[in-house]
C-alpha cells in the first residue's frame, strides 16, 4: 500500500513539474504568439495522449489485480472450508469417543448375580 502511494506522489510531482517547465518554457522563449498558441495545442495534445495511454495502463493493471485477488480469495475460502470439515469431522470423532468412555458399562444379569453372591 506505502509503495502505491509512494508512486502516486511521484507520478503526481512529475506531471506538475513537466506541466510547469513546459509553461515557463513556453513563455520565456522568444517566438510570436502564433508560435506559442501552436506550441502549446501541440503540447497539450500530446500530454492528453499520454494521460489517455497512462489511465489505460493503469484500469488494465487494477483488473488484474482486482483478478489476482479474487482467485486468492477464492482459494483461500475453498481452503478454509475443507479444514472446518475436517476439523468439524475429528472433532465428532473425539465427542463420540469420550461419550463412549464416560457411560458406565451395563452389566449383564450373570454379571449382577456373581456380584450379589460375593
Amino acid at each position: 500500500m506505502s509503495e502505491r502511494d509512494n508512486f502516486g506522489s511521484f507520478l503526481s510531482g512529475f506531471i506538475i513539474g513537466g506541466l510547469a517547465g513546459a509553461i515557463a518554457a513556453l513563455l520565456l522563449t522568444p517566438q510570436s504568439g502564433e508560435e506559442t498558441r501552436k506550441q502549446i495545442k501541440e503540447k497539450s495534445i500530446e500530454l492528453r495522449d499520454k494521460a489517455s495511454t497512462y489511465v489505460d495502463e493503469v484500469v488494465t493493471k487494477s483488473e488484474k489485480v482486482i483478478d489476482e485477488v479474487s482467485d486468492k480469495t477464492s482459494e483461500f475460502i475453498d481452503t478454509t472450508k475443507k479444514k472446518a470439515a475436517e476439523v468439524a469431522e475429528k472433532g465428532q470423532v473425539l465427542l463420540e469417543e469420550v461419550k463412549g468412555k464416560s457411560q458406565p458399562e451395563k452389566k449383564t444379569t450373570s454379571a449382577k448375580k456373581a456380584d450379589k453372591k460375593e
